[in-house]
């Protein structure tokens, strides 16, 4: 309960210090349509100045926009037993910030809020809300599932998605992302963002020599020498599968980021976001 309330508390901090340096939502509404140009006057947003127009004009232009429609933000965390790893910051603690944080965001641009917990199967829903206790909910959700022993299931994840979300939504997946996922369908019908989080210490382990250790998502034993050789071998196929993995992402029009256990997860955001501002 302790670690839930540290990651609602620093992702409001976030979210609400962006808004009081005057930096935009980290979404915006699909619904913004251009209307007309007329000359600034005092309280116009300048972000909506025309500076080709102003340039020709010699004086300020504004866009005039007709109401922005609102979004449906959906954030998904895909759960299983290996994100109960990190070498400091367990990767499940990560997940949670990506959750308050785009929970937090939604709610500060009025837009619903909608978040699902994924294994085989659908754990958890957090039905749509603009109220902030939706975000509590969801992040809680998170903190207190059970990993081990549970394996993510992105194409059942997809599939049900595709069924139960009728209005076009953004929807972030939050995941290892140790299988290649088909969200091609899903993505044709709504905007569909990845966010793969991982530790460097998963990607590219020390050599510790002869050992046993257990699947998280099985519980399977497995016996290994892992040297200097193996754990080489073992970094480059990650690499490999990552590169299978983000060309898989482009292919469907999935935009992606990587967020590190010791990474900031606000900055990873607004980059990921930062062409919808």
């Amino acid at each position: 309960m302790k670690k839930t309330h540290e990651i609602l508390l620093k992702a409001r901090r976030q979210i609400v210090g962006d808004r009081i340096g005057n930096n935009a939502s980290m979404f915006r509404g699909e619904g913004y349509d251009f209307l007309e140009l007329r000359e600034y006057v005092l309280g116009d947003d300048t972000r909506h100045i025309d500076w080709n127009i102003t340039a020709k004009m010699q004086r300020p232009y504004v866009k005039v926009f007709r109401e922005e429609r609102e979004l449906n933000v959906v954030s998904v965390a895909m759960l299983n037993g290996a994100l109960d790893f990190g070498n400091e910051t367990r990767k499940i603690e990560s997940v949670a910030q990506v959750v308050a944080l785009i929970g937090y965001s939604a709610m500060g641009n009025g837009d619903l809020f909608t978040h699902y917990n994924f294994s085989q199967v659908m754990r958890d829903e957090v039905r749509a809300s603009k109220k902030k206790f939706a975000v509590h909910q969801s992040v809680e959700s998170v903190m207190n599932a059970s990993l081990l022993n549970h394996k993510a299931d992105y194409a059942a994840m997809a599939q049900s998605l595709y069924r139960r979300l009728k209005r076009r939504s953004l929807i972030i997946v939050i995941g290892d992302f140790f299988e290649i996922p088909d969200m091609r369908l899903l993505a044709k019908k709504h905007e569909v963002v990845a966010v793969v989080v991982r530790d460097r210490l998963e990607e590219k382990p020390e050599p510790f020599g002869f050992t046993a250790m257990i699947d998280p998502e099985n519980g399977a034993v497995l016996e290994g020498d892992f040297n200097a050789a193996s754990v080489q071998k073992y970094h480059e196929k990650v690499r490999a599968h990552d590169g299978l993995l983000f060309e898989q992402f482009r292919r469907d029009g999935i935009r992606y980021t990587k967020l590190y256990t010791d990474g900031n997860a606000s900055v990873s955001l607004r980059r990921l976001f930062e062409g919808r501002l």
